[in-house]
């Protein structure tokens, strides 16, 4: 059964950083595309961040650039997203989510998976 378990939320000050955890339970991470994606209140929500399992290449949202980190240790089948300089247009519920590889991996499209989320505020 795959399970995709989030952690590392939590309420941080303007220009804190802050490390987001996902555990994959029931596959291998290194055999999805996997990404971390975000809903603020009243918003739709948008892909952060996610890697590819058919060349391994990744892309962040433009906003977040030069500030956020994704990172995997498949050794931990586990996802991390590295947030620097944090400020309240960060403030939201993040998820990570997890696309079914064809035979040639899975690029970063719709997911199949997700989880429960963390969330995340941002305020002085």
């Amino acid at each position: 059964q795959v399970e995709l378990v989030e952690s590392g939320g939590g309420l941080v000050q303007p220009g804190s950083s802050l490390t987001l955890s996902c555990v994959a339970h029931g596959f291998t991470l290194d055999d999805y595309a996997i990404g971390w994606f975000r809903q603020a209140p009243g918003k739709e929500r948008e892909m952060v961040s996610c890697i590819s399992s058919t060349d391994g290449s990744t892309n962040y949202l433009d906003s977040v650039k030069g500030r956020f980190t994704i990172s995997k240790d498949n050794a931990k089948n586990t996802l991390y997203l590295q947030m620097n300089s944090l400020n309240s247009e960060d403030t939201a519920t993040y998820y990570c989510g997890a696309r079914t590889p064809g035979p040639f991996g899975a690029a970063c499209s719709i997911m199949d998976y997700w989880g429960k989320g963390t969330l995340v505020t941002v305020s002085s």
